[in-house]
């Protein structure tokens, strides 16, 4: 039993992502349909991932491209004025996501009552976006400071676009990443939202971490989704629910509701073999 089955309700749990679409600031920002749009797009989406049964959503600015390692003020306004208009329809455990920055993922989610966060916490990169540094130190005392304690941390260890500095084995970060700073979760990525999760390096960190929960963090759809719960403790999922499964159209019920079919089958058949 993880903390997944009492925060999310249910052990291999489907965590999908809502992706906003650019806030004011954001380079594509389209000024003329406004933030009216952007929620009304955002409330179209949930739904269609509430009522194809996903167990929790997590609401991130996916279409801020290029992304910064230090959020300015106005997207993280901006994001907790969408996922405030959305609390009547949210309906299942959320989580935020403000990319890439750790200490405005934990502002917004104070301000919001979301349940977890995901975010590159730790590590030195060379990424798409520079020398991208952490400071998972300072990260902890702010999410205490702020009383964000109970806020679950999902920590990407093979961050999308980036390259570790150092020439470091999966295995040894994963030790290393769970020894030093505790994380609820480590989520393992392929190279860019979409992108299949090495099943191999996958396994590799379980197995070296086999009290940690570990996530499918990209690229799990519906002809590996079995593999990829097979050995992970959950998958957040994004690109696969969208129309046509491509990365910048919006969520398609259809590929949602079948998706999830087979993920509660998978997860009865898990739970028949136990008995």
């Amino acid at each position: 039993m993880t903390w997944l089955k009492d925060v999310i309700g249910t052990e291999k749990p489907i965590i999908a992502m809502c992706h906003l679409l650019p806030l004011p600031g954001d380079p594509y920002y389209d000024r003329d349909k406004g933030m009216d749009f952007v929620i009304a797009m955002a409330r179209k989406d949930l739904r269609a991932l509430q009522d194809g049964g996903v167990d929790a959503v997590m609401f991130s600015n996916e279409f801020s491209l290029p992304y910064l390692t230090d959020v300015k003020t106005e997207t993280v306004a901006a994001m907790a004025r969408i996922i405030g208009e959305l609390m009547p329809d949210i309906r299942i455990p959320f989580g935020v996501n403000v990319l890439w920055d750790a200490k405005k993922s934990l502002d917004l989610a104070m301000a919001t009552g979301a349940k977890f966060v995901r975010e590159i916490f730790t590590g030195a990169y060379a990424s798409d976006f520079g020398i991208w540094n952490t400071n998972i130190g300072e990260t902890i005392r702010h999410q205490r400071s702020i009383g964000a304690q109970d806020v679950k941390l999902l920590f990407n260890i093979v961050p999308e676009a980036a390259k570790y500095l150092a020439d470091r084995d999966i295995e040894s970060i994963a030790r290393s990443t769970v020894f030093n700073n505790r994380p609820d979760a480590l989520c393992v990525s392929g190279l860019t939202a979409g992108s299949e999760t090495d099943p191999q390096v996958l396994r590799r960190v379980k197995q070296t971490v086999p009290g940690t929960v570990v996530l499918a963090n990209t690229g799990v759809r519906l002809e590996n989704v079995e593999q990829q719960l097979s050995i992970s403790d959950g998958a957040v999922v994004g690109t696969t629910f969208k129309y046509d499964g491509k990365f910048e159209n919006h969520v398609d019920p259809k590929r949602v509701e079948a998706f999830m079919g087979k993920v509660k089958s998978f997860r009865a058949g898990l739970v028949e073999n136990a008995v």
